[in-house]
């Protein structure tokens, strides 16, 4: 079963506003990418849900929504 992130529900009475949706970063093969963990690699395939990332040694296949991954 996959987890979803759930977040709290805003009442519309609340004088506070709530918090924007996240933006989730689309990526294109070829692009340089920089890692939270992995530092930096370069993306070679795409998928709807994931990127797979070559960070030499390794290939990662990293899920969305990207938050420890951003382009460079």
């Amino acid at each position: 079963m996959a987890s979803s992130e759930r977040r709290p529900r805003h009442p519309a009475s609340s004088p506070f506003q709530s918090d924007p949706e996240p933006t989730i970063e689309v990526f294109e093969v070829g692009d340089l990418v920089s890692h939270d963990s992995y530092r930096m690699g370069r993306v070679i395939q795409v998928e709807e849900s994931a990127v797979s990332v070559d960070f030499r040694p390794q290939r990662i296949r990293v899920m969305s929504p990207f938050r420890k991954m951003s382009r460079i």
